[in-house]
């Protein structure tokens, strides 16, 4: 009975999706296959601060082309046992997909972030959850006309995230060194500010997880993983998401360099 609440929570989540896709006629759907493939490494300096380093290899189909690539770096802060804050700061590169790309000149384009991000863990019985809270300060580049050749332009936008993930062994009741173990997440993505647009919701992304930790310092998952996006910009005058659905596979690495006591 590990799964009940992994199980529930998917149908769920699924029963969100199905009528979140099918909720207005009057939209556009763009539907993609997706394959996002990740490296997080964290090294642990002391008690307190940390090094955060993340790359996301994200394609569509599957894996022939590109989505976006995407390089995260930033400093932990270790508040408690349940409490871990982030200052950092990302490099993200967006490629014209599917039939109605993000850029309407169907370009890609460059994002610089600032973010902030706040992560809350617990452990109800064998469930470990985890919350996170984030900011993002993006500054995003776009073209004037069709005819240039790279970003002309800089749109500056906010956005607030908010990601709840649960997780549980499939082999004993806590997960260790080489320990099998299943997760699910979803996580809602808001603009706000003035250059929102229409992308007041921005995205909704949802996982489900097999994963497997050989030891402190390594574990492997991976699974399903459905994306909702809604362009910034209407075409026709309707509303267009993005029903992007495919695999993820997230490597994780956990290092410490701090110096030993003799």
């Amino acid at each position: 009975m590990k799964l009940k609440i992994l199980i529930t929570c998917a149908m769920a989540a699924c029963t969100f999706i199905t009528a979140h896709t099918n909720a207005q006629n009057t939209r556009i759907s763009d539907h993609n296959k997706i394959g996002w493939y990740t490296y997080t490494g964290t090294f642990k300096l002391n008690n307190k601060f940390g090094i955060h380093t993340e790359y996301q290899f994200r394609r569509d189909n599957f894996i022939t082309d590109w989505q976006q690539s995407l390089l995260r770096l930033g400093i932990n802060y270790q508040a408690n046992s349940k409490l871990q804050l982030r200052l950092g700061y990302a490099r993200i590169e967006t490629y014209p997909y599917g039939d109605i790309p993000i850029n309407s000149y169907g370009k890609n384009f460059k994002e610089n972030r600032m973010f902030e991000m706040a992560t809350v863990s617990d452990k109800i019985g064998i469930v470990e959850m985890s919350h996170r809270f984030m900011l993002e300060q993006r500054w995003i580049g776009k073209y004037s006309s069709a005819d240039k050749t790279k970003e002309d332009l800089t749109v500056y936008t906010n956005r607030f995230r908010y990601m709840n993930r649960m997780q549980v062994p499939l082999k004993g009741k806590t997960i260790g060194n080489k320990t099998p173990y299943a997760a699910i997440y979803d996580e809602i993505l808001i603009g706000f500010g003035k250059n929102a647009g229409e992308n007041v919701f921005d995205q909704n992304r949802f996982g489900l997880l097999l994963g497997y930790k050989l030891n402190q310092h390594f574990k492997i998952e991976g699974g399903f993983f459905s994306q909702i996006v809604e362009l910034g910009r209407k075409v026709n005058n309707r509303d267009v998401f993005q029903y992007n659905n495919g695999i993820i596979l997230n490597t994780v690495f956990n290092f410490d360099v701090s110096k030993k006591k003799s």
